[in-house]
């Protein structure tokens, strides 16, 4: 009988290649591989919210088609890069990212109770963005219905409040496996009707390619875009970029989300010992050495690498989407586009072009916004309960208690903002700093550090593991130049105050 110390170190096997995955290429198998799509579409469809939808308008509004390599380096840094890393060493080791990320060095679980902070100090900063313009395009809709006893901006904030409220108790009501299905569906419309709105507006292609290459180029912004543009174009440009791809949760929880879907060494018929053993050793060392082994978990790998690069290509064509919109409509006709009314404004300038195109604009909205209001819940839960359980593993999380409490923060403190009346810039450019571009830098040395405690074998490919190596340069580049950036600002607003 081999002794308890010898079971520790005998490595397990890879689950064998079934289905789709074992057979060769053919039409039937492509399909089958496209129909894994689903984590990354709710990755994709939550984060288009205020970022694509109004930030990157705006950008296309002041900047033309010069700032569309921004939209192509965040959906490539962020929806490939950083959502590869993440999900890849969960489906390689089996474990839960938080349980190994709780023994990095330092005060235990560290950089998970930071990351949970930062997430819920600035989610309703991200979450009044979203919420406000959509109840001034509700107002604006339904102005005429509503008694004339309230003044318009009484009226926005209380249809606000129910837009919030709603997303809210929805959120709190629907399962995974339910919004997975409806996240498909958004992202089929967001597609098809932005694809739609984009060439009804009939953009200059050929500006929107050279745009879409000029890396790191910074057009100065025109007299007519707005003061806080003109005056702060860097932190302008690091919010955009930190807005196109949603806040840091949505990418922590897409390794947990590759769990539930069983994908790589998860779908292991023992996959509970094994996350017990690697939670009680410093190292993954219980993956075999033998270079079949090693080859057949990178070929059980495949729907994860077919379901990133469906959603960064959703993500992608919609941001970019709205991006060039803003150039072709806006740019010409100096839209300064400040205010709550940034949604109602937009859906003007629509009429005057063709009036089918409002509908399609209206459908894609507030279809886009609500899903990801809806969806948000369900992400902060898993989150929390994964790298709470990883923290205290002594006590017991629950999923559904948790999100109670998320919701019932998240609907206070959002209130309170919406009725501050807070401006539009002010909480973008904050919740993006915090939520966006440091957390998501943050999260990014941490799936290089996961990646590295993984062994050599079964490290990413040498090509992906400089396209992080970039990616993580560019995330902390952005993040210094968002933080700067705000800080100056606030130095300058409080010493003018």
């Amino acid at each position: 009988m081999q002794s308890e110390e010898n079971q520790k170190i005998e490595p397990v096997d890879i689950p064998p290649v079934t289905g789709p995955y074992a057979e060769p290429w053919s039409m039937k198998k492509i399909i089958a591989l496209a129909a894994v799509f689903g984590p990354a579409a709710i990755v994709a469809s939550v984060s288009i919210g205020a970022g694509e939808t109004i930030v990157v308008v705006r950008a296309g509004a002041w900047a033309g088609y010069n700032l569309l390599w921004l939209v192509l380096l965040s959906c490539v840094v962020k929806g490939v890069f950083v959502t590869y890393l993440l999900g890849r060493y969960t489906a390689v080791s089996g474990e839960y990212i938080g349980s190994r990320l709780a023994k990095l060095p330092g005060p235990r679980g560290w950089l998970l109770i930071a990351i949970v902070i930062f997430e819920m100090i600035g989610a309703p900063l991200a979450w009044v963005p979203i919420g406000k313009p959509c109840g001034a395009l509700l107002h604006h809709l339904f102005r005429d219905a509503l008694p004339s006893m309230l003044a318009q901006p009484v009226w926005e904030n209380l249809i606000t409040s129910c837009f919030i409220t709603f997303a809210l108790l929805f959120g709190l009501r629907i399962s995974f496996e339910r919004l997975e299905k409806q996240q498909l569906i958004i992202c089929a419309i967001l597609v098809v009707g932005t694809i739609i709105g984009t060439l009804m507006v009939r953009p200059d292609f050929g500006k929107a390619l050279v745009g879409s290459l000029r890396f790191g180029y910074l057009p100065e912004f025109p007299e007519w875009a707005p003061k806080d543009a003109v005056e702060n174009p860097l932190l302008t440009m690091a919010t955009a970029f930190g807005y196109v791809g949603g806040s840091v949760m949505g990418y922590v929880v897409y390794a947990n989300w590759v769990s539930m879907h069983r994908w790589g060494m998860t779908s292991h018929q023992n996959i509970d010992a094994i996350r017990q053993r690697a939670a009680s050793s410093h190292s993954v060392d219980y993956l075999p050495e033998q270079p079949g082994q090693v080859s057949q978990l990178r070929q059980i790998l495949a729907p994860l690498r077919w379901d990133i690069g469906m959603g960064a290509i959703v993500l992608f064509i919609v941001t970019g989407a709205f991006m060039i919109s803003g150039a072709a409509v806006l740019y010409g006709m100096q839209s300064t586009f400040e205010g709550w009314s940034l949604l109602t404004d937009q859906a003007s300038v629509w009429q005057n072009i063709h009036g089918s195109l409002v509908w399609v604009y209206y459908i894609c909205i507030i279809v886009a916004l609500w899903g990801t209001l809806q969806a948000l819940p369900e992400i902060y839960a898993r989150v929390m309960q994964e790298f709470f359980q990883a923290i205290w593993p002594q006590h017991e999380w629950n999923y559904d208690t948790l999100r109670r409490w998320v919701c019932l923060y998240i609907f206070i403190t959002t209130m309170v903002l919406i009725w501050l009346n807070i401006p539009f810039d002010i909480l973008t450019q904050v919740a993006g700093f915090i939520l966006a571009n440091f957390s998501i830098a943050l999260m990014m040395l941490a799936a290089l550090y996961l990646n590295a405690k993984l062994p050599a074998a079964y490290r990413t490919r040498p090509f992906m593991f400089v396209g992080a190596l970039i990616s993580a340069a560019v995330l902390i580049v952005f993040a210094g130049i968002s933080g700067w950036g705000l800080y100056a600002k606030l130095v300058k607003l409080f010493a003018g105050t």
